[in-house]
């Protein structure tokens, strides 16, 4: 193995600090200090298991109802192509990153970065509060899949037909006016307000679902990866059977093609605009979990010989290869829906020409009296000819007009889907199939989130360590708590306000300061160095330029356009309107533009408090003396290193030799390089001679 390069300057010594800058990142098993937590720490029982949970967290309802839409609206195979490229050349460098950090130095997010370099620790601390957030308005998503799982076990399903006014005997107005599906999933599910100003009270059947969803959750966490990992074995790979159904099923409709067509007709004009590519980076960024912290922490439980490489590669292939699936099954859906929906176009015409009297319009092969023997494509050819002549009632129905109407998150899950099972035979089965599948995707997302926020916590703070099931059973009863807010009616708004802004800014954030941290700061070379001594194999030295330069402009270039979308284009959010039974775009009140940059600056606040806090650390640690009292003088601990020699020597020793050392010697664990405690002069007390440093 190549022999590490000393550090250019004592300034990047000093960057490292605390006896960091020459240590490698793969801990030495057996010696004494932090590092012998983990002959104890937890691992996985199978490979199969850790893919299934690195899988599981990756694959998540972004996959479903983010990326096609992405595809839909930015030039379908155009998209899918920029999508892989910037998958091949930032994203699965990144995640290589994470994963070989983590099985490295065997720690959560807050240790890794800073054994690294203690100036580095608030990265982690970032980390742990974007995953909170996520979790929090994650949660919330569960327990609306949970609501609608049990209103699928009925026949017919309740957003299958709009409901009679009792006290008029017609149908409600604000479904009539809109849809069953809409009319129940925004009065029925969320009864929302108007605006985000009207909070309104809390609705007692979501707080409910949220509770269960919390409660499910802290019992499957509740023995760390020991026991999530059982239920990954369902969760993981039960959505991906429901996709494959649902394909099979799909292709049986008619306007499947023709949604598939539409996927994947190719746009390349579009490669032209910024805004393709920020979004197509922003979703490689997030499909992967880069930045959350629970890649990290999922890796650290892997042995450390562990082939990390061949697993990044294989996790965002199947994440790649997810998100394509799914997005057949979701355009093979709206084909079939805009297919419906463009044929009731065509019967309410016809029927509408023939109440008119109008048959002298129609061609010989045009059966106004029967509509459903005239074809849609005869439909338009007849209205191309005729329209002149047709009064303004008479519209052309078109099903690209259909699926230009690009639908993304919830109105996607919860009211396109909804209406397309409802049109199904046996349609509580598929809903019921559906709802499950959404439930499992959330679920194995989430565990690998409040992973993110329990196992840095754990490793760093050896209390919390102790008492995992209270941490755990405390961390899902704060979010319930504080998830409360997303269960009054106003609700919604908030998710949707968390989802678009709470992690975005921060999360790359923190990921610029990841690359930076192993690039600049640690070194490629050593890094590489270090994946070497695990696998006994050098990765190519492509990464090496990757991560230095391509990857950290990637970032800086999101981050940049990220930032200058939020000010220049003022944040705004779509609102349910009662009166007109329509959604509307309002912008954001003042209050929760603050709102916004309260979250976002709480979450990147402790990178560079925990860069200052270290300086200050540093500043006071090398004051040799401080008075305190009568003038009394207060030593510094020496170290001194010990050679690798040194350490073995001191791990073979003979116990009886042992006894005659001198006790006050010990070592310090850090990286491949220890120190030893030089012995004081001055007698200390019986409790600091018994402490390890």
């Amino acid at each position: 193995m190549m022999e590490k390069p000393p550090m250019d300057s004592l300034e990047d010594r000093a960057w490292l600090g605390e006896g960091q800058s020459e240590t490698q990142l793969t801990a030495v098993p057996g010696l004494d200090g932090a590092e012998t937590s983990n002959a104890d720490r937890p691992a996985w029982d199978s490979k199969v298991q850790y893919v299934l949970a690195q899988v599981g967290f990756s694959v998540g309802l972004g996959n479903v109802w983010r990326f096609p839409y992405l595809c839909h609206q930015n030039g379908g195979g155009a998209f899918m192509l920029l999508y892989v490229f910037l998958l091949l050349i930032v994203g699965v460098p990144l995640f290589f990153m994470e994963l070989a950090a983590g099985q490295s130095i065997r720690q959560g997010s807050i240790g890794v970065w800073k054994h690294i370099s203690p100036k580095l620790a608030g990265i982690g601390y970032s980390s742990c509060i974007v995953c909170f957030y996520v979790a929090l308005y994650y949660n919330v998503i569960i327990a609306w899949s949970l609501f609608y799982l049990g209103n699928s076990f009925q026949y017919p399903l309740p957003w299958e037909h709009c409901p009679i006014d009792v006290s008029t005997n017609a149908t409600v107005k604000e479904c009539a006016s809109s849809s069953p599906t809409s009319y129940f999933w925004f009065r029925k599910a969320l009864d929302i307000t108007n605006c985000i100003d009207e909070s309104g009270e809390l609705n007692p059947i979501m707080t409910g679902c949220l509770l269960a969803a919390w409660a499910i959750v802290s019992l499957a966490m509740i023995k760390g990866i020991k026991s999530s990992a059982k239920v990954m074995y369902f969760s993981s790979v039960f959505p991906y059977v429901v996709l494959f159904i649902f394909l099979i099923r799909g292709l049986m409709l008619d306007g499947a093609m023709d949604g598939i067509a539409y996927m994947f007709y190719p746009k390349l004009e579009l490669w032209g605009s910024v805004q393709v590519w920020r979004q197509a980076a922003t979703q490689v960024f997030f499909a992967l979990g880069l930045g959350y912290g629970s890649v990290i922490a999922y890796s650290s439980y892997n042995p450390v010989n562990n082939n990390c490489h061949r697993d990044a590669l294989m996790v965002s292939g199947i994440n790649f290869m997810t998100s394509v699936l799914a997005s057949l099954v979701v355009f093979v859906i709206l084909g079939f829906r805009a297919k419906n929906i463009a044929m009731r176009c065509v019967a309410e015409n016809l029927g509408l020409l023939s109440h008119m009297g109008s048959n002298q319009h129609f061609d010989p092969w045009i059966n106004a009296t029967d509509p459903s023997s005239v074809s849609l494509e005869e439909y338009r050819d007849w209205f191309s000819h005729h329209s002149s002549t047709l009064g303004p009632n008479i519209t052309d129905c078109s099903l690209e007009e259909e699926m230009n109407k690009g639908i993304e998150g919830t109105g996607l899950a919860f009211i396109a889907f909804t209406e397309v099972m409802a049109l199904f035979p046996a349609s509580p089965f598929w809903s019921t199939l559906f709802f499950l599948m959404l439930l499992n995707l959330g679920l194995s997302t989430m565990f690998g989130t409040m992973q993110g926020i329990l196992t840095p916590l754990m490793d760093n703070f050896s209390l919390l360590g102790r008492h995992r099931t209270i941490l755990t059973v405390s961390s899902c009863a704060l979010g319930f708590v504080i998830g409360l807010l997303f269960t009054q009616r106003s609700g919604n708004y908030f998710v949707t306000m968390f989802d678009d802004y709470s992690a975005t800014l921060p999360l790359v954030i923190v990921v610029i300061f990841e690359t930076i941290a192993v690039s600049w700061v640690y070194g490629t070379d050593r890094f590489l160095d270090d994946i070497e001594v695990m696998l006994k194999w050098r990765p190519p030295v492509v990464y090496k330029y990757l991560w230095k330069y391509v990857c950290l402009i990637a970032m800086v270039g999101l981050l940049a356009a990220s930032f200058m979308r939020m000010i220049f284009k003022r944040p705004t959010y779509t609102a349910w309107n009662q009166a007109t039974s329509s959604e509307m775009t309002l912008e954001y009140p003042g209050w929760a533009l603050g709102m916004i940059v309260m979250l976002i600056a709480l979450a990147s606040l402790p990178v560079p408090i925990g860069y200052i806090h270290s300086m200050w650390k540093n500043r006071t640690a090398h004051n040799p003396l401080s008075e305190e009292g009568g003038g009394q003088v207060m030593h510094r601990e020496l170290y001194t290193k010990c050679s690798s020699t040194d350490q073995l020597e001191s791990l073979n020793r003979d116990p009886s030799e042992e006894d005659e050392a001198p006790p006050r010697t010990a070592f310090l664990p850090l990286g491949s390089e220890h120190y030893r405690l030089l012995e004081q002069e001055e007698e200390e007390d019986e409790e600091e001679q018994d402490t390890v440093v």
